[in-house]
């Protein structure tokens, strides 16, 4: 695997998650998911009402003395997080309000892009068992490339639709907390205090990596993002300083059977050259005042000289025209739009479709191959 150890891949590394970055090389990984210390802040143990323990995150290693000691703290892995991250890799940091924002500050001063924060609602969150706060039922993940012009990260946006049934994929994510027999246990108690569930991890993973792909966990816990990069066919380097965590990681890890890899394929588009209406009607497939109306023939617009279109109230390009006689945001006027031919209403598609075949035949663009595209050709009115 080009610029990683291949001795790394599959490691979980036990120590400092910092000083073990130190030693990666750099521009190593393609993903780094990141689920530091929330910094909870909790004077003591947590107590319901009838006075039982919650198992909450009382660990030391959530303890800072103040918030100077965890900004520092944050800088410092941050800074080795991104020595060891791919130009076109990825990061995606996990938290709640008592530090996500701190985090954000930071990882967009050291000149990370956030791209989208997601928020993961809790399908079943714990209860607010005092009732002066409104129930914690979400966290905030911060998704980032390394700068504003990095290109060329992945994003499987066919992939993303598929799953959420054919719909785009949303940044607000509805999935619940790790509990049942994806819990680990030890002693009758929560082996981790904040396991996440592997839902959560599969879906970043099937979002933002490919086949093959390494993601390092620096804060890997009882490894939730290696037991899914090995059943998806990625590798992963973990990194745990505690090794009880460890070691209930590489159990856990080994007894995953991965995905055959021949299942691992995503949806994805192909990369069609783009054609403009307004080749259409230079070429005289349509004409200046050719009436289209939609599929129902509910809409009408005349096709003007210039291949803008013009409704009763307003004019422009057949993606906006298309939008706003629906009062919608956007639309796709290749499919929405139709001409009137012998056996009824036709989507003018065709005829883009029509011109791509000709000038492909000539040579005269590229053919699309198998390249990937993210998103259609819908715009916003």
């Amino acid at each position: 695997m080009p610029g990683v150890s291949s001795k790394n891949i599959g490691e979980i590394i036990t120590g400092d998650s910092i000083e073990a970055m130190t030693c990666l090389k750099e521009g190593s990984v393609d993903m780094i998911f990141a689920d530091p210390p929330y910094n909870l802040q909790l004077p003591g143990e947590l107590l319901r009402p009838n006075n039982t323990r919650v198992d909450g995150v009382v660990e030391s290693w959530d303890r800072f003395t103040d918030f100077a000691e965890y900004d520092a703290f944050t800088r410092r892995w941050l800074y080795a997080a991104r020595r060891v991250l791919k130009d076109d890799g990825t990061l995606w940091v996990i938290g709640t309000y008592h530090n996500i924002y701190r985090v954000g500050a930071i990882l967009q001063d050291m000149g990370f892009w956030i791209l989208n924060d997601v928020v993961w609602r809790k399908a079943n969150p714990m209860p607010n068992f005092r009732g002066r706060r409104f129930t914690n039922a979400h966290e905030t993940l911060l998704w980032c490339s390394k700068s504003p012009a990095a290109k060329g990260y992945t994003f499987n946006y066919e992939a993303m639709k598929a799953i959420n049934d054919d719909l785009q994929m949303r940044s607000d994510w509805t999935l619940p907390i790790c509990s049942g027999a994806e819990r680990l246990k030890k002693d009758g108690a929560k082996a981790h205090p904040t396991q996440k569930p592997e839902a959560l991890l599969y879906r970043i993973m099937l979002a933002a990596t490919k086949p093959g792909d390494v993601v390092l966990d620096p804060f890997f816990g009882t490894g939730t993002t290696g037991a899914v990069a090995k059943r998806l066919g990625r590798g992963y380097i973990g990194i745990e300083r505690d090794p009880a965590y460890a070691a209930l990681a590489t159990k856990r890890i080994d007894k995953v059977q991965p995905v055959a890899p021949d299942m691992l394929e995503v949806s994805a588009k192909r990369r069609e050259p783009r054609i403009p209406f307004g080749w259409v009607v230079e070429r005289g497939l349509l004409n200046a005042g050719d009436i289209l109306t939609d599929a129902r023939r509910r809409h009408t617009a005349r096709v003007r000289a210039d291949g803008t279109l013009v409704s009763a109230d307003v004019t422009g390009s057949i993606h906006k025209v298309g939008a706003h006689v629906q009062k919608l945001t956007a639309c796709n006027g290749w499919t929405f739009w139709h001409f009137q031919a012998d056996k009824g209403p036709v989507p003018i598609d065709v005829l883009r479709r029509r011109i791509r075949a000709e000038m492909i035949a000539g040579g005269l663009i590229p053919d699309p191959g198998g390249a990937e595209v993210p998103d259609n050709e819908a715009v916003e009115a």
